[in-house]
């Protein structure tokens, strides 16, 4: 059943006016409701404004989305940069801008439904999905494969080793991956995947993901070559779309002292909570990602009679199958993790 709230889940969320502790959501950095970071993006709301309902073609623009992409594409590590008001916007401009290249698309497990296109498939496992394109590749006049992926896809597969694309004839391909769940806090200073995916020579990369979840900023972004990025800046589906909020790309220029501070505490929150569980054996989790995917239906239950609630809920559709995922943040403190850590070792125990 779903549960009801009327404040920002942090920490903790009242019930009925029950208290208990949230380890769920993607708030990885718990900024949304950190006062530092909320006074900054508010200061950058008096100077920008709530929103920016206009085109980036306007002939009235502001100066401060290009140097917040030159910022980004820096940190990342690529060539350009463009944003966008989602990133689930991102994912479907992107994903429609590669499938008008001459090419074949692949859908490798677990990709997020923002970058599907027409309906498609993806593939259970990389086993078949290795089968599917060498065989491809073997075709007579065959167009160049595209991979897409999710980087983080919380199956331990993809991200931190990509041990699953190792398989693949990666450097023949194409490779489109979504990076909602890294980027702003894994990698270098935050900057994500796109360094590690470059690593392994594909044939072109490009990334994008939402800034929401690490970055806590209401915007998404595009990584990939300036000569294709210069392309998708040149059409409808771009120009057509209001921006980002201005004010947020202030705030994320002027926040790196704050998302240094949050990711070092959140990195020891991770630390601390597997110093402190007994066992881990039935989660699947990935070193440097404070998530934890577990499949006992019975966990969840136990650990909101516990009072503490995790992410529990069928995704993407009421008929898909139920995520059940524990999620540190850099709000929780020890006292957090000391309950959570008992309560699970408890129920281990039974």
């Amino acid at each position: 059943m779903p549960i009801n709230i009327d404040s920002f889940p942090g920490r903790e969320l009242v019930v009925d006016e029950d208290r208990y502790l949230y380890f769920g959501g993607t708030a990885y950095l718990g900024l949304q409701d950190y006062p530092e970071f909320q006074e900054l993006f508010i200061k950058n709301i008096r100077k920008f404004g709530t929103n920016y309902s206009a085109s980036r073609k306007s002939n009235v623009r502001f100066s401060i989305f290009e140097t917040a992409e030159q910022y980004l594409s820096e940190l990342v590590g690529s060539e350009a940069c463009i944003t966008q008001s989602s990133g689930y916007l991102a994912g479907q401009f992107l994903s429609e801008y590669i499938h008008k290249k001459s090419c074949k698309a692949f859908y490798a497990p677990n990709t997020h439904s923002a970058l599907f296109r027409n309906r498609v498939k993806n593939y259970v496992t990389y086993a078949s999905l290795n089968i599917a394109l060498r065989n491809y590749l073997n075709e007579p006049n065959a167009k160049t494969p595209v991979l897409f992926l999710d980087a983080i896809d919380f199956s331990g597969g993809n991200f931190p080793d990509f041990e699953n694309l190792k398989i693949l004839p990666i450097n023949q391909m194409i490779v489109v991956a979504d990076d909602s769940h890294g980027i702003g806090v894994i990698g270098k200073n935050g900057g994500g995947v796109f360094r590690s995916l470059r690593a392994l020579n594909p044939k072109e990369l490009y990334i994008c993901c939402s800034l929401g979840k690490g970055f806590g900023i209401q915007a998404g972004a595009i990584f990939g070559n300036k000569e294709d990025l210069s392309i998708m800046e040149n059409t409808s589906f771009y120009g057509g779309a209001s921006p980002a909020s201005p004010a947020a790309m202030a705030t994320l220029l002027e926040a790196n002292d704050i998302y240094e501070e949050r990711r070092d505490m959140l990195n020891f929150n991770l630390d601390y909570f597997m110093g402190c569980t007994e066992s881990l054996k039935k989660f699947r989790y990935m070193k440097g990602h404070p998530t934890f995917t577990f499949l006992n239906q019975e966990l969840a239950a136990f650990l909101e009679r516990e009072k503490i609630i995790v992410t529990h809920f069928n995704y993407p559709k009421e008929n898909s199958e139920t995520m059940s995922r524990i999620v540190l943040s850099a709000s929780h403190i020890k006292k957090d993790i000391d309950t959570l850590a008992s309560a699970i070792n408890t129920f281990r125990s039974k």
